[in-house]
Order: C-alpha cells, then sequence, then structure tokens
C-alpha cells in the first residue's frame, strides 16, 4: 500500500510528523482524524509500505514532535483558517432551500455526492453560494462526511440543516432527505412571510400614528394654544398637552439619549437567559399574539420533528435539534423537560402533556403514533393540520390588531384634538 509523509497538529496544538500508511490521501486524512490530529500538510512518498496487525514502523520512528517551525506551522494552521472563517459570506434561507433542491435532483439522476456538488457548483451564482460550495467539495474531496463539512462551515448550516444531512448519510437516503429538507426550509419561509405580511400593516400604522402625535404636539399645539395662554385658564387637556410639547421640545435630545438607554439596557437585561425565559413566557400568555406564536412553533415543531424521524434520526437527537428551532425559551425549556423524560425510559407523549405548552391534539397525535409505529407518519400528518391552523390564527392576528391600533389612534388623535378646541370654545364664549 502507498505511504504518505505528514505533518499534524494534536489536538492540543503540539505539532508532529511522520509516515502513514493508506489506501490513498483522503484515507490517511481520515486516519489522521481517528487519532485526534489535524494534517496541515501530507505529501505521498512513492514507497509502498506492508500493512502490519500493529502501528506502522515508520509512524513509531517518525511521529515525534517536530521542534523546527512550530510558529510557522501553528501561523498557517490556524491563522489563515480564522481569517477565511470569519470572512465567510452567509446565504439566506431562500438560498439554502433551493441549494438542498438541486444536490437532491443531481443526486436522484444517479450522479455521486461529489459529482452533484460540481455540478451544482457550475450552476451557482450569488455572494455566497460559490464559496460554500467550494468548502463542500474541497472537504469532501478531502475524505471529509457531507454533515461535518457543513458544521466546519459554519452559518447558514444551523442545527437542523446538519442533522438532516447526517441523518441522509447514516440511512443512505440521500436524495429523498434533502428533497424533505427543501420542503421543511421552504414551509419555514413560508410561515415566516406570513407572520411578517400580517404584522406589516400594522407596524406602519403604529409608525404613521406616532410621527402623526410628535408632529401634533411639538408643532402644532405650540403654535395655536401658547399665545392664549395669558388670557384665562386652560382645561385640564390642554395643560397636559402644553406640558408635554414644552417638555419635548426644550428636552428632545435628552429623549432620544434616554431611549436609545433604555433600548440598550433592555436588549442587555433581556439577553439573561432567566430574563429572557420570563419574556418569553409573558409573549405566550399575550392575546392573539401569543397564540399566534405557539400556532408557529407547534407547527414547526411538528413537522421538524416528524422529517427527522422519518429521516432515520434517534428520536433524542430529533428532540435536541427541533428544540434549536421553536424560537421560544419556554417551550425549549418544555422540550428539555420532554428529553429528560424519554431519556428516563418514558413515552413521548406523557411530558408532551405534563408539559402543558402543547395542544392536547398533539398530544394524542403522538401518543397514537407512538402506540402503532407510525410515528413520523403521523407527525406530518398533524402538520398539515397545525399549517391550517397557523393559517387561521394569522388571519384572525391581521383582523383583530388594525382595529385596535386604530381605536388607540382615535384616541390619541381626540385627546390632542379636545386639548386644542377645548380653549377655543371657551374663548369664543368669552368674546360673546
Amino acid at each position: 500500500m502507498p505511504s504518505f509523509g505528514y505533518h499534524s497538529l494534536t489536538v492540543s496544538g503540539e505539532p508532529r510528523q511522520g509516515v502513514i500508511v493508506a489506501v490513498d490521501r483522503p484515507a490517511a486524512i481520515r486516519l489522521l482524524l481517528e487519532r485526534g490530529e489535524t494534517a496541515t500538510s501530507i505529501e505521498s512518498t512513492g514507497t509502498p509500505q506492508r500493512v502490519s496487525a500493529g502501528p506502522s514502523p515508520a509512524i513509531a520512528a517518525h511521529a515525534a514532535p517536530d521542534s523546527q517551525g512550530v510558529g510557522a506551522i501553528l501561523r498557517a494552521a490556524f491563522s489563515a483558517p480564522l481569517r477565511r472563517r470569519s470572512a465567510r459570506p452567509v446565504a439566506t434561507r431562500t438560498e439554502m432551500a433551493n441549494l438542498m433542491r438541486e444536490l437532491a435532483t443531481a443526486l436522484e439522476a444517479g450522479l455521486p455526492v461529489m459529482q452533484s456538488l460540481r455540478t451544482v457548483r457550475r450552476q451557482s451564482s450569488g455572494r455566497a453560494m460559490p464559496v460554500i460550495l467550494d468548502h463542500l467539495i474541497e472537504r469532501v474531496e478531502a475524505g471529509t462526511p457531507l454533515h461535518q463539512a457543513a458544521r466546519e462551515y459554519g452559518l447558514p448550516f444551523d442545527d437542523l440543516i446538519v442533522g438532516m444531512l447526517r441523518a441522509a448519510d447514516a440511512s443512505g437516503k440521500v436524495a429523498e432527505v434533502l428533497h424533505q429538507l427543501a420542503d421543511l426550509l421552504e414551509r419555514s419561509l413560508e410561515l415566516r412571510r406570513e407572520v411578517l405580511g400580517a404584522t406589516l400593516y400594522p407596524m406602519i400604522v403604529a409608525a404613521l400614528v406616532l410621527i402623526s402625535s410628535i408632529l401634533l404636539v411639538t408643532v402644532l399645539v405650540p403654535r395655536l394654544i401658547e399665545p392664549l395662554a395669558g388670557e384665562f385658564t386652560m382645561p385640564l387637556p390642554t395643560r397636559i398637552l402644553i406640558a408635554v410639547a414644552a417638555f419635548l421640545s426644550g428636552y428632545w435630545i435628552h429623549c432620544l439619549i434616554g431611549i436609545a438607554l433604555v433600548w440598550f439596557g433592555w436588549r442587555a437585561w433581556a439577553g439573561i437567559a432567566a430574563n429572557r425565559l420570563r419574556i418569553d413566557r409573558l409573549k405566550l400568555r399575550a392575546p392573539l399574539f401569543g397564540r399566534l406564536l405557539r400556532d408557529v412553533a407547534v407547527a414547526r415543531f411538528t413537522r421538524t420533528l416528524g422529517t427527522l424521524v422519518s429521516a432515520g434520526i434517534p428520536i433524542l437527537d430529533a428532540l435536541q435539534i427541533t428544540r434549536d428551532t421553536l424560537g421560544n425559551t419556554a417551550l425549549a425549556q418544555a422540550i428539555d423537560d420532554v428529553q429528560e423524560s424519554v431519556t428516563a425510559g418514558k413515552a413521548l407523549a406523557e411530558p408532551l402533556e405534563k408539559s402543558g405548552r402543547f395542544p392536547p391534539l398533539l398530544v394524542q397525535v403522538v401518543n397514537l403514533g407512538e402506540r402503532s409505529g407510525r410515528l413520523e407518519s403521523m407527525l406530518m400528518h398533524a402538520a398539515g393540520a397545525f399549517d391550517r391552523q397557523v393559517n387561521s390564527s394569522v388571519k384572525l392576528f391581521t383582523r383583530a390588531l388594525p382595529p385596535v391600533l386604530i381605536m388607540i389612534m382615535a384616541t390619541l388623535a381626540g385627546f390632542v384634538l379636545a386639548a386644542i378646541l377645548l380653549p377655543l370654545l371657551e374663548l369664543q364664549s368669552m368674546v360673546r
């Protein structure tokens, strides 16, 4: 068998060099990784060597620390990769869904993984996707599994994508699992667009109300009301409005600084795990909005868990991956409790019901799925029902929120209008 001379680094950063016997260069790299060493350079020595049952004598003779060029090796092994990693572009969710769909289509056509990656690379465009595919091609060509190459790249390969790629490698149904992953990413995008579309109009209305109120208080009120201040006693709404206008006019810089401090203070406070948990619990209890959040999270949980289980991922690993896709720490904590119960040997439905965070329909579906041995198919069927529930919640939210904002706007506008008209009416009565 051929032999390869190598330079490598151990986990602690200690440089080593030696000769290793392997079928080819990728196999040599894998052998080094299994020994806990990362190859910095590896070249064929051109001298075939016989494989023995024990460690190779060449390896034993040469696998000593290399005391020369340590600084250069460390710089080459760590500094350059760190610079590349920090500059790596991140693809959008839409681009990742398209990538998985194209890879699945190429694999279905009978192409090997490497040839599929190269085919998709020739058709790729944009800033991020060529860089991502070049990395995947380089690492897979060196013998690294696809899911490990994706994890090494970092974002946009999150736990969900890496877990599905690992399931594809383990099950051997790469094309089928990649199609499922593409469906999952596309549905996630659809939900995000629906929620964004539901909140876009109310947010525009709220912004217009805020801007118009500031203009009325800071521009219109001083010009119409303040000249009449010495003529008679102003009504209470007018005095309140004049005080607010004077405060904003005299301390607007302080107000902006205060708002910025409150914002950054809030961000810092909410960044603490315990406080984030309190906020997410309050979100789930909020009327309308809390129901929408829960329905979206449950639909995502059901579809993701069903897809992962059908791909062959063990239930505990699937729960861990699904946990990171919920977007709510209160629900994530409930999944942590479910994981502990399942690890202790309990069925999945019991801790889901005990948490109180998930609807009874999901608990019943999981219970029936576990008893019948068709958990993945039951979850996928239930995901469709929960998607329809999300659509209903989105419609309810979009219909209920604009009237609420209009009522707030009408109340604010009515107060300003009363503060302006009341002194004018009183002045008119005094003239008569």
